[in-house]
């Protein structure tokens, strides 16, 4: 395996890393805390996932042909929250992440350092990777951070809870000593 498909496979890795996080702190959420806003300059998990669909479609669709930034995308529109149902919300981000993994899959190690354009501007495809990964974390950062605030103590934690480091490293020394 070259570097190059090993740095794809890692990217693919992190991507779904990323997806599974969204998932299980939207998994967390009522239909009302999707819509919940702090003030009007803030975005709503449900304004967050349509604005990640909407940039993951602009930008994998005819990732290595085509500008990242599609005339036929309404940045804009995905501002409004007008997603009916947790449910609606679902399918778009599905929709999304598929866009995604479909485009990733089909890269490889010879694809890396072609030059690619969001918004005119080159970028290598690596570049591009790296940028689209940096900013999707971000965004799932903030549905993460809402749903700890709306949730408080009923929230589920989706990494080790503050004050239980020792005893997740004991659990984990304990199960590597059975294998």
């Amino acid at each position: 395996m070259s570097l190059g498909d090993e740095y794809l496979k890692v990217v693919q890795d992190s991507f779904y890393s990323t997806k599974e996080l969204g998932e299980k702190a939207i998994s967390q959420l009522t239909e009302d805390d999707i819509h919940w806003v702090f003030n009007e300059a803030s975005n709503s998990v449900a304004v967050i996932v349509k604005h990640l669909s909407g940039n993951m479609l602009s930008r994998w669709s005819d990732f290595l042909t085509s500008d990242g930034e599609k005339t036929s995308r309404n940045r804009d529109d995905e501002f409004e929250d007008d997603i009916s149902s947790k449910q609606a919300l679902l399918s778009i981000w599905e929709k999304g992440w598929n866009t995604l993994f479909n485009t990733l899959k089909d890269l490889g190690d010879q694809d890396l350092l072609k030059v690619i354009y969001i918004r005119r501007e080159a970028h290598t495809v690596l570049e591009a990777i790296e940028r689209q990964q940096a900013h999707y974390a971000s965004h799932i950062g903030q549905i993460v951070f809402i749903g700890k605030q709306l949730k408080g103590e009923h929230w589920k934690s989706l990494s080790i809870p503050k004050g239980k480091s020792e005893e997740y490293l004991q659990q984990k020394l304990n199960r590597d000593q059975q294998k």
